[in-house]
């Protein structure tokens, strides 16, 4: 399974995106996580990127292409892939197919979860994160055992800036004018495929996974 998750802020591509990790085995690629990795050992992608950090300028999407072609070569992504927080635009989307075709590898799907805006602002008002080990709760959906406390670790939660409710139709705003292009540009592909997330986790994960089944069947 190759597979890109698309959906907006608060739609929950990072809860379906560690459940498929489980499920099929393959490594969650999260561009974030693969720059801070790279910095810290110091790669020459990783001391570029670190030029532009530093100065508080976006990595380029060539030394992120760059990054996520080095990932995928591992042999713990052989069998696959889940990309999380890259492609955002359009552009992006097109410097990675074209690194997808150099390798010789195609994509299952690009999944992607549909859930409406009141949902949305809902979830997003309602997350709340561990500043020490970064688990995630809703006090809607998904409540910590002990209100305002990380079941994991013990400390208290708290609500991000760009979870408070002014923030959110900004984040939304940015979404659509960004990255909803990728939706048409998937579309035309042939990849794109769409689920209805709104219920609850494990009903809508089930969908998620008998579509994925079936476009892997083909």
């Amino acid at each position: 399974m190759r597979i890109i998750l698309l959906g907006e802020p608060g739609a929950g591509k990072g809860t379906y995106s560690g459940a498929l990790v489980k499920k099929y085995a393959i490594p969650q690629i999260s561009t974030g996580d693969m720059l801070r990795t790279a910095v810290k050992e110091g790669s020459i992608l990783g001391k570029e990127a670190q030029e532009y950090m530093k100065k508080g300028a976006l990595v380029p999407d060539a030394v992120v292409i760059g990054l996520i072609k080095e990932r995928i070569k591992l042999q713990d992504a052989s069998e696959g892939f889940i990309l999380d927080g890259f492609p955002r635009t359009v552009p992006q989307a097109e410097s990675l197919d074209g690194m997808l075709k150099e390798l010789k590898i195609a994509l299952t799907a690009v999944v992607k979860i549909e859930v409406s805006k009141g949902t949305l602002i809902k979830r997003l008002t309602g997350r709340r994160v561990c500043p020490n080990c970064g688990s995630t709760f809703n006090i809607e959906t998904m409540k910590p055992q002990k209100e305002g406390v990380c079941d994991k670790c013990g400390k208290n939660l708290i609500q991000r800036t760009d979870d408070l409710p002014e923030t959110i139709e900004n984040r939304l705003a940015v979404y659509q004018k960004d990255t909803a292009p990728l939706i048409e540009f998937y579309d035309k592909k042939g990849f794109l495929v769409r689920v209805a997330c709104e219920g609850e986790f494990n009903e809508s994960f089930k969908k998620i996974i008998d579509v994925l089944e079936k476009v892997n069947k083909g």
